[in-house]
């Protein structure tokens, strides 16, 4: 007998707020293939039904996502359509953040149209210590947060916390209650009309998703070059060993 598959999205609504969660605490909600395909799956959905004012994508556990799955990593192609669907969705996504975000999920928090945390979450690019590079993840990235913050947090893989996160423009809002910063941000969504919401969403996102159409290809061949490269099989196989990469000096 086939043991059924836990839901990898959950998912509740209330007054018109479609909340998703990233739902495999078991790997920290690392962007699986199969995770990229059910949260496109639940957006889909979401943009479709017009009883669905906002979404709000959160996450179960203490990581709201510690980026790629090294063991079943979604097809780079998979990423940035998502991260596309996300920035392009006709109803403002909202991410609300209570723990770690790691690499990939920082991609997910700059393709949300509002991203608000608790002051307990932390963030870090930790790609250049497995040998790959934030690529796909850019495309959101470079248009809505500071270039000088962005290429230390880039280079160095450096851990931050909140507060940085709102000074260089990856968050919104922080506070010792995420749901309270949020609260007077979902009491103004349900105050305006859908129409209005999409097109003001369109004024605000025809600069990314123009970065998208332009630069999206030759992000997507880059990932998935650096992926297969030799110095990325030793930074994956070394993280997954919890040692050194061999060019730590």
């Amino acid at each position: 007998m086939t043991t059924p598959t836990a839901p990898l999205i959950g998912r509740g609504r209330t007054r018109g707020i479609e909340t998703l969660s990233l739902d495999s605490p078991g790997t920290r909600n690392a962007l699986s293939a199969a995770l990229v395909a059910a949260l496109a799956a639940a957006l889909t959905e979401c943009g479709e039904d017009p009883g669905v004012r906002a979404v709000v994508l959160t996450h179960t556990g203490n990581t709201f996502s510690a980026g790629a799955d090294l063991r079943d990593p979604p097809r780079p192609e998979a990423l940035t359509g998502l991260l596309r669907q996300v920035v392009a969705l006709p109803k403002p996504v909202l991410a609300r953040v209570t723990g770690h975000v790691r690499a990939g999920g920082l991609g997910l928090l700059a393709a949300c149209d509002i991203a608000v945390a608790s002051h307990r979450a932390t963030f870090a690019f930790t790609e250049v210590r497995i040998g790959v590079a934030p690529a796909v993840i850019s495309l959101p990235l470079l248009p809505r947060t500071d270039p000088r913050a962005l290429a230390r947090h880039y280079l160095t893989g450096e851990r931050f916390d909140a507060a940085e996160a709102v000074r260089t423009g990856l968050l919104t809002a922080a506070g010792d209650d995420a749901d309270a910063v949020l609260a007077p941000m979902l009491d103004g969504l349900r105050r305006s009309a859908p129409d209005a919401l999409a097109a003001t969403k369109g004024l605000l996102t025809a600069k990314v998703l123009e970065t998208f159409d332009r630069d999206a290809a030759g992000l997507t061949a880059l990932s998935a070059r650096l992926f297969a490269s030799a110095q990325a099989r030793e930074g994956m196989t070394a993280f997954l060993e919890r040692r050194d990469a061999e060019w730590v000096l």
